[in-house]
């Protein structure tokens, strides 16, 4: 069965960084598009980038400019780079498969979510 399994999260204070990983396995990584999602206190989730097998990004707005998704597919891993990030980036941040043509990448389509990783910015 596909695995999805998320790390890298933490306390960081605003303006800081973080990398976050996701390892995924029980799939053809390399023929995937891999998204991220992430979800705040009390919201719903929601997408925050996705990348397909050939590189090509797409990235919610308020992710264009401190974001970054990038995969690296010997290791089966798809990370998001986190910069400038703001008290409002805290919450769960998920990946899932993705389809970069639909709303919302496709909000995850496996059916299952991983537990995902903490991202908590606060001073």
């Amino acid at each position: 069965q596909v695995q999805l399994v998320e790390s890298g999260g933490g306390l960081v204070q605003p303006g800081g960084s973080l990398r976050l990983s996701c390892e995924a396995s029980g799939l053809n990584f390399k023929t995937s598009a891999m998204g991220w999602y992430r979800q705040l206190p009390g919201q719903k989730r929601e997408p925050v980038a996705a990348i397909n097998s050939d590189g090509i990004t797409r990235y919610i707005d308020f992710a264009k400019s401190r974001f970054t998704i990038y995969r690296d597919n010997a290791k089966n891993t798809v990370y998001l780079d986190l910069t400038q990030l703001r008290s409002g980036d805290t919450g769960i941040y998920y990946c899932n498969l993705a389809n970069l043509n639909r709303a919302n990448y496709g909000m995850g389509l496996y059916d299952y979510w991983g537990q995902g990783t903490t991202v908590t910015v606060s001073s």
